[in-house]
């Protein structure tokens, strides 16, 4: 379902972004220094499934690894996320744990 939808980065909103069938799909994110902070995660009850969650996920940290950023996750689910896709855990800054 992600990969037929089109990820956006919405910096005006400090936000990745993914519509699925008229519904939004986001990451809100504060950008500070080379760190990205992923804050919040949304997902409509309409497209909430194990898989999209995932992939949408997975979108979102491969566009942040092509900009050379590290990644805080401070939303639970995202830390979650982290903690259970080990390649991942490389893109977090020097002193963070998950």
């Amino acid at each position: 379902m992600v990969e037929a939808a089109e990820l956006i980065d919405n910096d005006f909103l400090r936000q990745f972004e993914i519509k699925v069938d008229d519904h939004l799909a986001k990451i809100e994110y504060s950008l500070q220094e080379r760190k990205i902070f992923l804050t919040k995660l949304v997902i409509p009850e309409e497209i909430k499934d194990q898989d999209f969650s995932k992939d949408f996920l997975v979108a979102v940290f491969e566009q942040i690894e092509e900009r050379n950023l590290s990644v805080v996750p401070t939303s639970p689910e995202i830390a979650k996320f982290v903690r259970s896709n080990r390649k991942y855990k490389r893109m977090l800054p020097v002193g963070v744990r998950i």
